[in-house]
This record gives structure tokens, sequence and C-alpha cells, in this order.
């Protein structure tokens, strides 16, 4: 299955100056739990915006600059390629950014949303979910406490 997971705010606000607007702990810890022991593809600025790979994951890493050649990652030159590593028989996780997702959705079968129930400026935004296309088939609401500034709820989607 490729499963594309992003926390995502009311306006489907991904982030600005490639970092995240928003720090949600139990949204890290859900992320490490779905993604850890699987494949992860992304975009060159995803993958350098982490201060180091993220661990017991393999990194795909999909950039045009053919001189690109980050320590312990695959990398290709586009989404078709970084799926075609993945073993068929396992969840693959798309990280982002914003013209990954874009790229991925054709290709995906789940989504996992973290919405953030908060609207942000930004400069990158996750695609539109097409109600058409989707099926919300799970949420968990969560509310902002000492740790979390903002409510949230994880969504789950399945392709129609």
């Amino acid at each position: 299955m490729i499963i594309m997971i992003a926390a995502v705010a009311e306006n489907n606000a991904l982030g600005k100056n490639n970092e995240l607007v928003w720090h949600l702990p139990n949204d890290f810890k859900r992320f490490k739990s779905l993604t850890t022991n699987h494949h992860i593809i992304m975009g060159r600025k995803t993958f350098e915006s982490f201060p180091k790979p993220l661990p017991n994951r393999v990194h795909v890493v999909i950039t045009r600059q053919t001189d690109y050649h980050p320590e312990g990652c695959i990398v290709v030159d586009s989404i078709e390629k970084a799926i075609a590593v993945c073993p068929e028989n396992e969840d693959s996780y798309i990280i982002g950014g914003g013209e990954i997702y874009n790229l991925a959705l054709p290709y995906s079968d789940i989504i996992e949303i973290t919405k953030v129930h908060h609207a942000f400026e930004a400069d990158t935004f996750f695609p539109e979910i097409n109600k058409n296309e989707w099926q919300l088939v799970e949420t968990e609401e969560n509310f902002k406490d000492e740790k979390h500034l903002y409510d949230y709820t994880y969504e789950t989607y399945i392709r129609l």
C-alpha cells in the first residue's frame, strides 16, 4: 500500500520556509509509530529539513539534482521510480512536501491526515482531498492541552 501521511491545517497549510508552523508531540509519536520499519518517500527539501535521517526507516528521496547522493538514502528522479524501489508487499509512506504529495496522490491507497484545527500562513499546501475519490473511514479527536496549542483530529481516508 502507498500511504500519504501529513499534518495539515484547516486551510491545507503544511508549512512555511520548509518548516512546520505548529508543534504537536503526539502527532510526532503517531508518525514515528506508523512509519518505523517502512520505506518513506520524500522530496529533497523535506529530507534536508531533518537534522539527520529518521531512524529505522528506508529514506527514498526524489530530486532532479543528478549529483545528489546523501548517505544511506535511495535517490530517484520521479515518484514512479520512488514507488518502484519500495517493496510491493509492504506499506510505504509518502511524507512530503507539497509537490511530492501532489505527484503521489494518484498512486496512493490511503491518506493519514492529522487535521490541525487552525488556519496558518504558509507557502506549502496539501492537495484537496476529492470526496468523490476518497472516503473518510476513521477519525480520532484530540484536544489542546499543555503540550498541544491546537485541537487536532486524526483522519484516515481510503480510495473509493
